[in-house]
């Protein structure tokens, strides 16, 4: 896999062709792609979709990572793609999905993004590890498959973390998986709520802990590139630990997940009045070739995706916090004042793009291109 190029995602309504239990609280859900939309559809491993539905009258977006690695197209109407969607407590999409979603259902499926994907020209004897949590392993899936798939001599080592064996999204997948690599595949299971044969895949991962697992399972120098993928605090202390290693930082991809619970806000885009005297910043903004224009009021503090989506509700989003890079656009004049990150890379942000859901017009007049 050599490129991460990103492409702006755009909707299209799928039927689901399968849902399938994974555990008491996470389903495998699978789209059947038609042949005319194969091109959009295609993907790399560790990419993810945005689905898209009206919950409890309003339209709600989650963004949910392929858990499948790419399959050749054939053109025979036969392609899929699956995700992993685990019911959160308090989520708005996720609790709907595990109570409504069933197979000849349609819905809105955005075309794959992300950056989350190996950017090795060549696999072979390549050493790849991932480090996941809960719903984290749901990218890992289709990384460890399309790596050890691509090179005879490329491996996978995998630390993937839970409360218990029954919380274990694709426990069987993984033993599948396990079986075809055995000695190219290493899966090491840390469960914090259940006592294992060994001390240190037993209990939560702390600093304290992930040294030990660096020191005895995954020695950074025997790793060409890491893949961390859980909620903040883990991936946080992940990077720092291997950083502070000596592991490059451009060596360790990182992905966020938030809790359902916690996801986009449904009254994006709501009406924002204007008062007499009012400060206001004029934010102009191109997407499919029309260019638009909308006046926020600086009171407002609204972000530049807010006030887009009041004058054009195509506009792209779907995590709209900060993590999944949808909205991105390109700063074309004036500046911005962006409140988190966790989507561009440096070489982006070295190119001017912003992810429009964080950035804050700190200048009289602000220009984005989302076509960039």
């Amino acid at each position: 896999m050599t490129t991460t190029t990103r492409r702006r995602g755009r909707f299209h309504e799928l039927e689901i062709a399968e849902v399938r239990p994974l555990t008491a609280e996470s389903i495998e859900v699978t789209f059947a792609v038609p042949p005319e939309l194969e091109g959009d559809y295609d993907y790399l491993p560790g990419q993810y979709v945005a689905l898209r539905a009206h919950v409890d009258g309003h339209e709600v977006r989650r963004s949910y990572s392929i858990c499948r690695p790419p399959a050749p197209s054939t053109g025979s109407g036969n392609s899929r793609i699956s995700v992993g969607i685990k019911r959160d407590l308090g989520g708005l999409f996720s609790v709907w999905a595990h109570e409504n979603l069933k197979s000849g259902d349609r819905i809105d499926v955005m075309s794959p993004e992300g950056t989350f994907t190996t950017n090795l020209p060549d696999l072979d004897h390549a050493h790849i590890a991932g480090l996941a949590a809960g719903s984290g392993v749901t990218p890992m899936m289709s990384l460890a498959a399309h790596v050890l798939a691509s090179s005879p001599t490329a491996q996978f080592s995998l630390v993937y973390t839970n409360r218990a064996t029954q919380d274990v999204m694709f426990l069987d997948d993984l033993a599948d998986l396990k079986d075809r690599y055995p000695s190219r595949l290493a899966l090491h299971h840390v469960l914090s709520r259940e006592q294992r044969t060994a001390p240190l895949l037993s209990g939560r991962i702390d600093a304290e802990k992930l040294g030990a697992i660096l020191d005895g399972l995954l020695p950074p120098a025997r790793v060409t590139e890491w893949f961390l993928c859980g909620p903040f605090e883990l991936v946080a202390l992940c990077r720092e630990m291997l950083e502070r290693r000596g592991v490059p930082a451009g060596s360790i991809r990182f992905e966020l997940f938030t809790n359902d619970a916690d996801g986009p806000r449904v009254d994006r885009g709501r009406p924002v009045v204007i008062d007499n005297g009012d400060e206001v910043r004029t934010i102009e903004f191109t997407l499919d070739g029309l260019s638009s224009t909308v006046e926020s009021p600086v009171p407002a503090n609204e972000a530049i995706l807010d006030a887009a989506l009041r004058v054009r509700g195509d506009v792209p989003f779907a995590c709209a916090g900060g993590v999944c890079g949808t909205c991105r656009a390109r700063l074309l004049e004036g500046e911005v004042r962006m409140t988190e990150n966790y989507a561009l890379e440096p070489d982006e942000l070295e190119r001017g793009y912003v992810l429009t859901c964080q950035s804050h017009p700190t200048t009289e007049r602000v220009v984005v291109d989302y076509d960039a």
